[in-house]
């Protein structure tokens, strides 16, 4: 697959999808004339500073467009989307939509699935995929390249591990977001202002997450250090444990993992 393919993106106004787009131009990966992009509810706005991105409203134009196709809508869309790809490299972004399906309902077998998360809007995601043995290694380096515009993008051997990431990576902030829920409520049942509740819990989450990223090494081992310390930070995390919080999370992801799996 030629490096100077056209992209287009079916869904390119959603949330995902305009945030691969605009990483897509951003980084200058694709030029603004290679990329196209449909959307049933807008001519593209928030592509105003590229005027050379193609925005249509018919996703079989598109299609006629495109050498590669980015499926970026619902998964209860996919049945109701009418265009024949004639074997064209497609990456869908759907979550419980497997491989099989999507080359049925879009008459190609080069299927690459892909799960991103949200913080693909800051170019941060964690980006796994997986390919049918359709997909050439020259496709490969293409989805590599434009999957990582938006983070961190890597491919995995089988559609098992893509529908387990599903779960976890692809919930995004999700879970660290509700840590931060919790946090947040007990520090204003402590008395702090909203400000400074606020900013102490975010700056914990980011900062102990940053660190956590630059030193590489296991996150079981902090936590390892700090009980041996004995201190404040200890006697939190003690409790916390006997609580149950590592079953919770495992529990948690379980069940998502059970959404997540493709039928057989």
């Amino acid at each position: 697959m030629s490096q100077d393919a056209v992209i287009g993106i079916i869904g390119g106004q959603g949330w995902m999808g305009r945030a691969l787009g605009m990483a897509l131009l951003e980084r200058n990966v694709v030029s603004p004339e290679r990329l196209v992009i449909s959307s049933r509810s807008s001519r593209g706005e928030a592509y105003r500073n590229w005027p050379g991105v193609r925005c249509v409203k018919d996703n079989r134009e598109l299609v006629a467009l495109a050498d590669v196709v980015v499926l970026s809508v619902r998964p209860e869309d996919l049945a109701s989307l009418e265009v024949e790809l004639d074997d064209k490299l497609v990456i869908s972004l759907l979550a419980m939509a497997p491989s099989q399906e999507i080359a049925n309902q879009l008459g190609s077998r080069r299927v690459v699935r892909a799960m991103p998360n949200a913080a693909a809007e800051i170019r941060r995601a964690y980006f796994p995929w997986f390919a049918s043995p359709q997909v050439s290694v020259a496709d490969k380096r293409l989805v590599q390249a434009l999957l990582a515009s938006c983070g961190t993008a890597r491919e995995l051997p089988t559609e098992r591990d893509l529908d387990y990431l599903t779960a976890l990576s692809g919930a995004g902030p999700a879970y660290p977001a509700l840590l931060a829920q919790s946090m947040l409520e007990h520090a204003r049942g402590a008395g702090l202002s909203e400000e400074i509740a606020r900013e102490a819990v975010m700056q914990t989450l980011v900062g102990g997450s940053l660190l956590l990223e630059t030193l590489g090494t296991e996150p079981g081992d902090m936590v390892e250090r700090l009980i041996a310390y004995d201190g404040t930070t200890a006697k939190g995390l003690r409790t916390m444990m006997d609580e149950g919080i590592v079953q919770a999370i495992h529990r948690g992801l379980d069940a998502a993992h059970r959404a997540a799996i493709s039928p057989p």
